[in-house]
Protein backbone atom coordinates (compact mmCIF):
# COMPACT_ATOMS: atom_id res chain seq x y z
CA UNK A 1 0.00 0.00 0.00
CA UNK A 2 1.46 3.52 -0.52
CA UNK A 3 0.70 6.23 2.00
CA UNK A 4 -2.01 8.23 0.07
CA UNK A 5 -3.90 4.47 0.65
CA UNK A 6 -3.39 4.10 3.54
CA UNK A 7 -4.19 7.61 4.80
CA UNK A 8 -7.54 7.07 2.88
CA UNK A 9 -7.93 4.31 4.33
CA UNK A 10 -7.24 5.57 8.00
CA UNK A 11 -9.29 8.89 6.78
CA UNK A 12 -12.38 6.43 6.07
CA UNK A 13 -11.51 4.46 9.56
CA UNK A 14 -12.04 7.67 11.37
CA UNK A 15 -15.01 8.83 9.64
CA UNK A 16 -16.74 5.03 10.10
CA UNK A 17 -15.95 5.13 13.90
CA UNK A 18 -17.24 8.81 14.18
CA UNK A 19 -20.67 8.11 12.54
CA UNK A 20 -20.47 4.91 13.77
CA UNK A 21 -19.49 6.27 17.64
CA UNK A 22 -22.55 8.49 17.18
CA UNK A 23 -25.41 6.38 16.46
CA UNK A 24 -24.48 4.36 19.22
CA UNK A 25 -24.67 7.83 21.76
CA UNK A 26 -28.25 8.96 20.16
CA UNK A 27 -29.27 4.78 20.21
CA UNK A 28 -28.26 3.74 23.30
CA UNK A 29 -31.35 3.57 25.14
CA UNK A 30 -32.66 1.49 22.24
CA UNK A 31 -29.77 -1.25 20.84
CA UNK A 32 -32.15 -3.47 19.55
CA UNK A 33 -33.51 -1.42 16.99
CA UNK A 34 -30.39 0.11 16.05
CA UNK A 35 -28.68 -3.43 15.65
CA UNK A 36 -31.63 -4.63 13.51
CA UNK A 37 -31.41 -1.78 11.21
CA UNK A 38 -27.77 -1.97 10.86
CA UNK A 39 -28.19 -5.67 10.10
CA UNK A 40 -30.33 -4.14 7.38
CA UNK A 41 -27.88 -1.64 6.13
CA UNK A 42 -24.73 -4.15 5.95
CA UNK A 43 -27.04 -6.61 4.07
CA UNK A 44 -28.32 -3.52 1.63
CA UNK A 45 -24.30 -2.85 1.41
CA UNK A 46 -23.66 -6.93 0.43
CA UNK A 47 -26.39 -6.59 -1.85
CA UNK A 48 -25.12 -3.74 -3.96
CA UNK A 49 -21.39 -5.21 -3.90
CA UNK A 50 -22.88 -8.21 -5.17
CA UNK A 51 -24.96 -6.74 -8.22
CA UNK A 52 -21.71 -4.67 -8.79
CA UNK A 53 -20.04 -7.83 -8.87
CA UNK A 54 -22.14 -9.10 -11.35
CA UNK A 55 -23.16 -6.52 -13.33
CA UNK A 56 -21.60 -7.70 -16.32
CA UNK A 57 -23.00 -11.31 -16.34
CA UNK A 58 -26.39 -9.31 -15.65
CA UNK A 59 -26.06 -6.84 -18.52
CA UNK A 60 -25.22 -9.70 -21.29
CA UNK A 61 -28.53 -11.13 -20.30
CA UNK A 62 -30.28 -7.88 -20.72
CA UNK A 63 -28.71 -6.68 -23.73
CA UNK A 64 -26.93 -8.97 -25.38
CA UNK A 65 -23.95 -8.21 -27.12
CA UNK A 66 -21.71 -9.30 -30.31
CA UNK A 67 -18.64 -11.81 -28.99
CA UNK A 68 -15.32 -12.37 -31.47
CA UNK A 69 -15.30 -15.69 -31.37
CA UNK A 70 -11.99 -15.64 -33.76
CA UNK A 71 -10.10 -13.24 -35.71
CA UNK A 72 -12.41 -14.67 -38.56
CA UNK A 73 -16.04 -15.38 -36.96
CA UNK A 74 -18.38 -13.06 -34.51
CA UNK A 75 -21.26 -13.98 -32.79
CA UNK A 76 -24.10 -11.62 -32.94
CA UNK A 77 -27.15 -12.93 -30.58
CA UNK A 78 -30.49 -12.21 -30.83
CA UNK A 79 -31.54 -8.89 -29.73
CA UNK A 80 -34.78 -8.55 -27.40
CA UNK A 81 -37.05 -6.98 -29.80
CA UNK A 82 -36.37 -10.06 -32.58
CA UNK A 83 -33.53 -7.69 -34.47
CA UNK A 84 -29.82 -8.55 -34.87
CA UNK A 85 -27.84 -5.50 -33.87
CA UNK A 86 -24.16 -5.19 -34.56
CA UNK A 87 -21.65 -2.29 -33.50
CA UNK A 88 -19.13 -2.04 -36.53
CA UNK A 89 -15.75 0.77 -36.23
CA UNK A 90 -16.88 3.12 -39.27
CA UNK A 91 -13.50 5.76 -40.35
CA UNK A 92 -13.09 5.26 -36.22
CA UNK A 93 -16.46 5.72 -35.10
CA UNK A 94 -18.39 3.37 -33.68
CA UNK A 95 -21.66 3.02 -35.49
CA UNK A 96 -24.48 0.59 -34.34
CA UNK A 97 -26.38 -0.96 -36.96
CA UNK A 98 -29.44 -3.33 -37.47
CA UNK A 99 -28.31 -6.50 -39.93
CA UNK A 100 -31.11 -6.60 -42.43
CA UNK A 101 -30.56 -9.41 -45.05
CA UNK A 102 -33.08 -7.79 -47.34
CA UNK A 103 -31.48 -4.67 -47.30
CA UNK A 104 -29.12 -4.77 -51.01
CA UNK A 105 -26.51 -2.04 -49.68
CA UNK A 106 -25.37 -0.23 -45.94
CA UNK A 107 -27.77 2.26 -45.69
CA UNK A 108 -26.74 5.07 -42.98
CA UNK A 109 -29.14 7.27 -41.24
CA UNK A 110 -28.46 10.85 -41.59
CA UNK A 111 -27.52 11.16 -38.14
CA UNK A 112 -24.35 8.87 -38.28
CA UNK A 113 -23.43 9.97 -41.83
CA UNK A 114 -22.86 13.16 -39.87
CA UNK A 115 -21.20 11.07 -36.68
CA UNK A 116 -18.81 10.00 -38.78
CA UNK A 117 -17.81 13.19 -40.73
CA UNK A 118 -20.38 12.92 -43.86
CA UNK A 119 -22.03 15.61 -44.28
CA UNK A 120 -25.56 14.92 -45.61
CA UNK A 121 -26.75 17.86 -46.65
CA UNK A 122 -24.04 19.15 -49.29
CA UNK A 123 -24.42 15.04 -51.04
CA UNK A 124 -26.06 14.26 -53.87
CA UNK A 125 -29.42 12.59 -53.31
CA UNK A 126 -29.44 11.12 -56.91
CA UNK A 127 -30.87 7.35 -55.65
CA UNK A 128 -33.47 5.80 -54.78
CA UNK A 129 -34.90 2.81 -52.39
CA UNK A 130 -38.31 1.05 -51.94
CA UNK A 131 -38.57 0.66 -48.08
CA UNK A 132 -41.48 -0.48 -46.00
CA UNK A 133 -42.52 3.38 -45.74
CA UNK A 134 -42.31 4.20 -49.18
CA UNK A 135 -39.48 4.91 -51.96
CA UNK A 136 -36.98 7.08 -50.23
CA UNK A 137 -33.96 9.12 -51.77
CA UNK A 138 -30.32 8.06 -51.06
CA UNK A 139 -26.87 9.55 -51.49
CA UNK A 140 -24.30 7.60 -52.69
CA UNK A 141 -21.12 7.20 -50.19
CA UNK A 142 -17.68 5.14 -50.07
CA UNK A 143 -16.78 4.07 -46.49
CA UNK A 144 -13.11 4.59 -46.39
CA UNK A 145 -12.68 1.82 -43.54
CA UNK A 146 -15.10 -0.74 -41.77
CA UNK A 147 -13.81 -2.79 -39.00
CA UNK A 148 -15.27 -5.60 -36.59
CA UNK A 149 -12.69 -7.01 -34.53
CA UNK A 150 -9.43 -8.00 -36.38
CA UNK A 151 -11.37 -8.03 -39.65
CA UNK A 152 -10.71 -4.58 -41.68
CA UNK A 153 -12.50 -3.16 -44.97
CA UNK A 154 -11.29 -0.71 -47.24
CA UNK A 155 -13.61 1.23 -49.49
CA UNK A 156 -16.97 -0.07 -48.68
CA UNK A 157 -19.88 1.45 -51.35
CA UNK A 158 -22.65 2.23 -48.89
CA UNK A 159 -25.66 5.14 -49.03
CA UNK A 160 -27.03 7.70 -47.30
CA UNK A 161 -31.02 7.78 -46.29
CA UNK A 162 -32.24 11.00 -47.36
CA UNK A 163 -35.75 10.18 -44.66
CA UNK A 164 -35.75 9.76 -41.39
CA UNK A 165 -34.53 6.29 -40.24
CA UNK A 166 -33.88 4.93 -36.28
CA UNK A 167 -31.14 3.02 -37.16
CA UNK A 168 -28.50 2.72 -39.79
CA UNK A 169 -29.09 -0.94 -41.53
CA UNK A 170 -26.11 -3.45 -42.30
CA UNK A 171 -27.23 -4.96 -45.96
CA UNK A 172 -25.99 -7.11 -48.63
CA UNK A 173 -22.54 -5.11 -49.81
CA UNK A 174 -20.97 -5.64 -46.70
CA UNK A 175 -22.10 -9.09 -45.31
CA UNK A 176 -21.62 -10.21 -48.84
CA UNK A 177 -17.90 -9.84 -48.04
CA UNK A 178 -18.28 -13.33 -45.55
CA UNK A 179 -17.74 -16.53 -46.70
CA UNK A 180 -20.42 -17.81 -44.30
CA UNK A 181 -23.64 -16.69 -42.56
CA UNK A 182 -25.41 -19.20 -40.15
CA UNK A 183 -28.26 -18.40 -37.99
CA UNK A 184 -29.17 -20.75 -35.21
CA UNK A 185 -30.05 -20.86 -31.84
CA UNK A 186 -30.66 -17.23 -31.51
CA UNK A 187 -27.45 -16.37 -32.67
CA UNK A 188 -26.15 -15.07 -36.04
CA UNK A 189 -22.77 -15.97 -36.53
CA UNK A 190 -20.64 -14.17 -39.44
CA UNK A 191 -17.17 -16.03 -40.57
CA UNK A 192 -14.46 -14.99 -42.68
Amino acid sequence: MTTDQIMQLTYLVLLGAAVGGSAIVVGRKNMGKMAQQAAIWALIFIGVIGAYGLWEDISNNVNPRQTILSESAIAVPRSNDGHYHLTLDVNGTAVDFVIDTGASQVVLSQRDAARIGIDANSLNYSGAASTANGVVRTAPVMLDQVRLGAITDRNVPAVVNGGEMDNSLLGMTYLGLYNRIEIANGELVLNR
